[in-house]
C-alpha cells in the first residue's frame, strides 16, 4: 500500500510518502510562513524521488487542524483536490496528535493572544485530553498537559508518521467535499462580526 501524508497546520511542513509500511520519502522542515509556496515543489520532489505518480497513492492522510488558518487551508486544498480528482480515499488527522506521536504525549500550539491549542495522547495515541482551545494560564489546571511540549512554531517536532498512520489506516474515509478544517476557534473575521453584532 502507498500512502501520502500532508501536514501544513503550523510553520513546520511535513510531506511523506509511505510505501509498504516504510517511509519512502519525508520532508519535515520549519519553513516559517512560506508553506504555500513550498507545498507543490515538495510534493513534486516526493513523487519524483519515490518514482510514483499521484494516481498511484492508495490513501491520503491530511492534518485538518488545529493550527494556522492559512496553513490548514493549504494542506487541505491540495489533499482534497487530489482525493477528488483521482478518486483516492482521504482521512483527516489532528495536528496535536501528530506532534504527540514522537513520544511527547501532550502537545501545544501557540494560538496567539494568550491562547493555545492543547491536546494529550497516550503511547498508542488514544486521547487523554481532547484537542482544545484554552487560555495559556488555564491549561495549568488541565490534566495531562505539560509545559515541556509547548511549541511556539519555532522548532521541528519529533514525530512518528508510521504510528499515526497505523492508528488511522482503518478509519472510514471522508468525502472530500465534506472534509472541513478543525480550527477549534472562530476566525478573526468571525470574531469581528460577532463583536460587531454585540455592539449593535
Amino acid at each position: 500500500m502507498k500512502y501520502l501524508f500532508i501536514d501544513s497546520a503550523t510553520t513546520n511542513l511535513v510531506v511523506a510518502i509511505i510505501k509498504d509500511g516504510k517511509i519512502a520519502y519525508m520532508y519535515n522542515n520549519n519553513d516559517g510562513h512560506d508553506t504555500s509556496s513550498k507545498m507543490m515543489p515538495v510534493l513534486a520532489e516526493a513523487f519524483e524521488r519515490v518514482g510514483l505518480k499521484p494516481q498511484d497513492i492508495d490513501k491520503i492522510f491530511v492534518v485538518n487542524g488545529p493550527g494556522s488558518f492559512t496553513g490548514i487551508r493549504v494542506g487541505l486544498t491540495v489533499a482534497k483536490t487530489m482525493a477528488y480528482a483521482l478518486n483516492i480515499p482521504i482521512v483527516p488527522v489532528s495536528a496535536l496528535e501528530v506532534m504527540a506521536s514522537g513520544g511527547a504525549g501532550s502537545a501545544l500550539i501557540n494560538a496567539r493572544r494568550g491562547y493555545v491549542f492543547a491536546g494529550s495522547y497516550d503511547d498508542n495515541l488514544n486521547v487523554l485530553y481532547p484537542d482544545s482551545y484554552v487560555l495559556m494560564n488555564d491549561k495549568l489546571n488541565k490534566p495531562y498537559i505539560s509545559y515541556d511540549s509547548f511549541d511556539f512554531e519555532t522548532v521541528k517536532p519529533n514525530i512518528d508518521i508510521l504510528k499515526v498512520i497505523k492508528k488511522h489506516v482503518e478509519d472510514q474515509p471522508i468525502n472530500p467535499h465534506f472534509l472541513k478544517p478543525n480550527y477549534l476557534k472562530m476566525t478573526e473575521a468571525e470574531e469581528n462580526l460577532k463583536n460587531h453584532d454585540r455592539e449593535n
